[in-house]
């Protein structure tokens, strides 16, 4: 009976290691699936983390392009603000102009009245070159209508003439090199004959 029990015994120590033995294997078996799964979970959050990383950065640069257009738009708003007041102005310069090239009646008005007259004028003019207005005296040149106006066109006896402005109805003024109101010229034109 003491050789039945031993070997039952040892039966049952072999059945014991062989349980321990495919335990530990299925734990080795899972424990490298587990290491595997969390690999692969690993991998997908560092995919994701890498889009939200890109997201922001992409979202972070159109913020500051936002940022800087809005800048650019507000200085050009602010460069052309007051466009229409100095056009108001401008029909002032207009009516000095048309009074200083009538030079008889000018020459009759007293010195020092005329003197005054042209002392406000030239400081209005300095006023509006100060805050980027530019006279277009084009007389002269060749006549470009992105820059001028034609009203009419004379006839010139040079050939070399035909072409150019010959006369000027109005000054033309830019601001801040826009043209906010083209010369208004007369185009001399050339006809053999």
């Amino acid at each position: 009976m003491d050789e039945e029990n031993k070997q039952q015994n040892n039966d049952d120590i072999h059945v014991e290691k062989d349980a321990d033995l495919d335990d530990s294997v299925v734990a080795e078996e899972s424990s490298a699936e587990t290491i595997k799964k969390l690999r692969t979970k690993l991998k997908e959050a560092e995919a994701k983390a890498a889009e939200y990383l890109s997201g922001w950065q992409r979202s972070q640069a159109d913020f500051i392009n936002f940022k800087k257009r809005e800048a650019k738009e507000r200085e050009e708003f602010l460069k052309f603000a007051a466009e229409p007041v100095i056009s108001d102005f401008i029909e002032v310069l207009d009516n000095f102009d048309v009074a200083f090239q009538n030079k008889a009646e000018w020459e009759k008005v007293d010195k020092a009245w005329r003197d005054g007259v042209e002392l406000i004028y030239n400081r209005m003019k300095s006023a509006l070159t100060k805050n980027g207005v530019k006279v277009i005296d084009p007389e002269g040149l060749m006549f470009d209508p992105a820059f001028h106006m034609a009203v009419e066109m004379v006839s010139v006896k040079n050939a070399d003439d035909d072409g150019k402005i010959v006369g000027v109805v109005h000054k033309g003024y830019s601001l801040n090199d826009r043209i906010i109101r083209p010369a208004k010229v007369k185009v001399g034109r050339h006809e053999e004959g």
